[in-house]
């Protein structure tokens, strides 16, 4: 489904306050609904595309708390040659390894960002030298050119207001100087844009070991370090 026939019908959802109710629960099916939000993680054959395996309940239980957005219940895997990819939004994608990608992926995730949707690419080595980080980005200038190089976002962006307020830009997380990677907190994310829309959103912050945790453990955090993840998704999807 084309993001942009969320609109009409999810407007008055994403405009709702941030305290508001949490969606009921729904029995399980093997399908989303037309409207519902999902979380789709990309597979890919050359590195460790299922790392980080509670990121999306973290993620899902921090649209359900913070907006009346629907959604469905289970984590969707697709590969970026499947003809069903440009039904969804949201893509995500981690790891440590090497990314390759076949001409017909290539060509999928094109068409993905040219349909509207929007990719996260987050670096698990948090390192700017790392393997995942240059195959990453060889394989981004490959597919779009010059908008490949993925230029910094401005801490003016849309994503930065699309739902919670970030003035001072993405969130560091607690995992960018644990003594892997760069040693670097990146005050900074990278995207490429299409027809005045975020396509590919990359991130060396490792926000997928940030928000690797069982959803139920938020309540001992002074601070929910998944809010961040809720302006994705309402990026996403408006």
């Amino acid at each position: 489904m084309n993001r942009r026939l969320f609109l009409g019908t999810l407007a008055a959802v994403l405009a709702a306050p941030a305290n508001a109710a949490a969606v009921a629960p729904r029995s399980v099916r093997t399908r989303p609904g037309l409207y519902e939000f999902v979380f789709a993680r990309l597979r890919y054959d050359s590195g460790d595309w299922d790392y980080n395996p509670k990121v999306c309940a973290n993620v899902l239980d921090a649209v359900v708390q913070y907006t009346n957005i629907p959604v469905y219940q289970h984590e969707v895997v697709i590969t970026a040659d499947s003809d069903e990819l440009t039904a969804y939004p949201f893509l995500f994608m981690t790891g440590h390894k090497l990314v390759r990608f076949s001409d017909r992926e290539r060509h999928g995730l094109i068409r993905f960002v040219e349909n509207g949707g929007l990719l996260l690419s987050d670096d698990c080595n948090h390192d700017i030298d790392g393997l995942y980080a240059k195959s990453f980005e060889a394989e981004m200038l490959k597919a779009f050119g010059p908008a490949g190089a993925m230029p910094r976002l401005p801490n003016s962006h849309a994503l930065y207001r699309s739902f919670f307020r970030f003035p001072d830009g993405p969130p560091q997380t607690s995992h960018e100087l644990n003594g892997w990677g760069d040693d670097l907190v990146h005050d900074y994310l990278r995207g490429i844009e299409q027809q005045d829309r975020l396509g590919v959103l990359y991130s060396n912050k490792d926000y997928g070991c940030e928000w690797d945790y069982d959803w139920r453990n938020k309540r001992f955090r002074a601070r929910d370090n998944t809010r961040f993840a809720v302006n994705i998704v309402v990026y996403a999807m408006t």
